[in-house]
């Protein structure tokens, strides 16, 4: 299983102790690319549980607890003329 994950931020994102789970003594990072306070953890991964293997998925965030199979994707070709 895989995601399409869409990013927009352009830079790092510092963290300090201010950052650490003051009772468990830990932050957790998330690796799903679904939380809503990325990037850190929320949990969110759960609606992972049932993907299944060899399948790429998107979850769109206009939908509430949506999911859809990604079938392919569509690179655009850099224009000949300004190499974008």
């Amino acid at each position: 299983m895989s995601r399409l994950v869409e990013l927009e931020e352009t830079g790092p994102l510092k963290l300090d102790e201010s950052d650490l789970n003051a009772k468990k003594g830990n932050v957790a990072i998330c690796q799903c690319g679904l939380a809503e306070t990325f990037p850190f953890c929320d949990g969110t991964h759960r609606t992972t549980r049932s993907e299944t293997d060899d399948v790429c998925y998107h979850y769109p965030d206009d939908e509430a607890d949506s999911r859809r199979e990604v079938d392919h994707v569509v690179y655009k070709e850099p224009d000949s003329d300004t190499g974008q």
